[in-house]
């Protein structure tokens, strides 16, 4: 029997499909995984951009010296801004891809990024206000939004026993441009010094534009996702929203924020071995780079393992680096530190993708009959649970900004984390394993 093709309709506002069956074997061999595939590529280029415009800041706050009048506290502020403002974007991102089609809402909001790109670009120099550095990092949290526009109209793209590497491979190139901007510091700092940040945001420009570009060309909008406008409403309204939003504080929270906030901990925790930003610089890279590339392996094990199988082990092993770095803080043990850190940065990105293939997963069981209705809540859920998980973001930074205050160390914001690890513990467990494993 012959598959039926897409039926492709290029009207004024853009390119649509108006039949996607990717559950149908026959029409996924045919031609879905090669469409599929394609939009993965172009959505997975303009979120990695939009999540290092949005990181922009935990590069930038390396640069501002004395001549800045910003303290530690300060800077703490200006990294949880953008991951506020990042965090209460995803939510109408999210419903954009219902509102406007996952392409065109990827070419706009690519496009958006241009705006805190150049402002950054020209106006961050000696004398500027406080309050304006606030407004520029403000700004920046456009960026935030593009990953849960992203994810959802990833969700809507491929099978249901292929989500979890699908979604684990998107977050994860999005994830690497917290890492990748960093990168591109490392190097200003090396090359030009301290006295540029400009140049920081300048590099990504034309990179803004060719993502831009590409989405025009080369994404597509699913017909099917305008039927799924009230997904939000109706998914607010379910108990395993929260419990998974809950889930991914402790996830993505914790990579975003150790990533805004690594740097500046660095150097005011040890401050000899750091006193110049292109020391720290030298490592801040190193912990984002690796939670990023593990988020498939976190997304990969769970299809095979069950997500919440991973998740709950992942936790447990969070809790425990959490208690490393506690201990290494206190003997002021900068290589077993390090260590801690770092294996913080891997296991939440492992989280981050077995949580995310937990969501299509709850509701594919919830609704095994009805696969688009199981779609239309997962793509809603996944809007709701990456604004609330990117939200955790900002409660590590004004963690670290009250515990620096109040201690002069972060020993009690590290108490703080290994509480809350072992609270996603017991949910995971309490939720999802203490019947048979359902997810």
């Amino acid at each position: 029997m012959t598959a039926t093709l897409p039926a492709v309709r290029t009207p004024e506002n853009g390119r649509w499909i108006d039949d996607w069956r990717p559950e149908d074997p026959s029409f996924w061999r045919a031609t879905g995984a090669r469409i599929a595939r394609r939009n993965l590529i172009l959505s997975i280029v303009s979120e990695h951009i939009g999540f290092s415009v949005w990181s922009l800041w935990s590069v930038l706050v390396l640069f501002l010296g004395p001549a800045y009048g910003v303290d530690p506290a300060g800077k703490f502020l200006l990294t949880a801004v953008p991951t506020l403002v990042g965090a209460a974007l995803r939510i109408p991102y999210s419903f954009a891809v219902a509102r406007f089609g996952g392409r065109n809402w990827t070419v706009f909001s690519a496009s958006l990024l241009l705006i805190p790109s150049v402002l950054a670009a020209f106006l961050i120099r000696p004398g500027v206000s406080f309050p304006t550095l606030v407004l520029l990092a403000a700004v920046a949290g456009v960026g935030g939004g593009n990953f849960a526009s992203s994810m959802t109209n990833i969700n809507a793209f491929y099978p249901e026993r292929l989500k979890g590497w699908a979604l684990g491979v998107n977050a994860g190139g999005g994830n690497l441009g917290v890492a990748a901007v960093q990168l591109v510091g490392l190097l200003v700092l090396a090359v030009a010094g301290a006295g540029h940040p400009g140049i920081v945001a300048g590099v990504y420009i034309p990179l803004i534009v060719l993502a831009a570009l590409g989405s025009a060309l080369g994404m597509d909008n699913l017909a099917q996702a305008r039927g799924e406008r009230r997904g939000m409403r109706d998914a607010v309204r379910d108990a395993h929203t929260w419990v998974m939003s809950l889930l991914y504080i402790g996830t993505f929270g914790s990579f975003i924020g150790f990533g805004f906030a690594f740097g500046q901990v660095l150097q005011v925790q040890f401050h000899d071995q750091f006193g110049t930003p292109v020391k720290a610089a030298y490592l801040t890279f190193l912990g984002p780079l690796l939670g990023s590339l593990v988020r498939p392996v976190g997304g990969f094990l769970a299809d095979r393992l069950g997500g919440a199988r991973v998740t709950f082990a992942t936790f447990l092993a969070m809790a425990l680096g959490a208690g490393v770095v506690l201990l290494a803080a206190g003997r002021q043990s900068l290589p077993l530190y390090l260590v801690g850190f770092v294996a913080l940065f891997v296991l939440s990105g492992i989280g981050n993708g077995s949580t995310y293939k937990m969501i299509p997963a709850i509701f594919g069981r919830r609704h095994p009959g009805n696969p688009h209705e199981a779609r239309r809540l997962a793509g809603a859920v996944i809007g709701i649970a990456g604004a609330v998980g990117a939200f955790g973001g900002v409660l590590v930074n004004l963690a670290f900004r009250q515990s620096f205050l109040t201690t002069g160390s972060a020993n009690a914001a590290y108490l703080a984390f290994i509480a809350f690890y072992l609270v996603c513990v017991a949910v995971t467990w309490t939720v999802y394993l203490r019947r048979p494993a359902t997810v």
